[in-house]
């Protein structure tokens, strides 16, 4: 008969994991209010959003240094270090992709994104937000699973870890649009340029939940 999980030690690393998805839920919402204001002509707190979300990703290695240094040789977990690590790195760098993205945008902020893309990209930049959303539910299904071993509660984080592929696959879409439409706009190289980079770093955020969900199906697996 398998041990409830909390009772093994004082503090489960998943509440550490929680937190940490928190941060990059924070760095998702700083993010598309960037992307906004990068967008309109009338905004002009671009760079304070982005130093926000360089704040909230120092903020969310801090947690993850905490999380790292916190789990003493020996202690009984449900699943390997290594798994917990490979996770954690993973929704980390959904992080640090949503402040590359931003730091790339500073770089040329003008002329920036092309007008007639400012839809294209409103909708990748929603796309790849979505699975972040979901890996907070993710990570609390999980916790909830290594405390209980409810199937029920398995069941429900593979449930969301479909959804997030789905999600990644929606993003990958969008992507592959703006791609094709800048090479077929009258544009000069530098724009065509910045602007495929941009697409696949914000696309790389969802690439990066989907892997942060295929990790956690590895450790709900028996």
């Amino acid at each position: 008969m398998r041990i409830p999980f909390l009772s093994l030690f004082m503090t489960s690393p998943f509440e550490g994991l929680e937190e940490h998805a928190e941060k990059v839920k924070e760095c998702a919402w700083a993010f598309q209010q960037a992307i906004e204001c990068h967008a309109s002509a009338r905004c002009r707190q671009f760079e304070e959003l982005r130093q926000n979300v360089v704040t909230l990703e120092h903020e969310a290695d801090a947690v993850k240094r905490r999380i790292r240094g916190h789990l003493p040789i020996g202690t009984m977990m449900p699943v390997s270090k290594f798994q917990l690590f490979r996770y954690l790195r993973e929704q980390d760098q959904v992080v640090d992709a949503v402040k590359d993205a931003l730091d790339w945008i500073s770089y040329r902020s003008e002329p920036g994104i092309p007008a007639e893309l400012h839809k294209d990209f409103f909708l990748l930049v929603d796309a790849v937000i979505d699975p972040i959303e979901e890996m907070i539910r993710m990570v609390e299904g999980a916790r909830e699973y290594f405390r209980t071993y409810a199937e029920k509660h398995r069941v429900a984080v593979k449930e969301i870890i479909r959804t997030v592929r789905s999600q990644e696959h929606a993003a990958d879409q969008i992507e592959a649009a703006i791609k094709q439409q800048i090479f077929n706009m009258t544009v000069d190289p530098v724009t065509v340029f910045h602007v495929v980079h941009l697409a696949e770093i914000i696309g790389s955020i969802a690439d990066h939940a989907e892997n942060a969900g295929d990790m956690m199906r590895a450790m709900l697996s028996r």
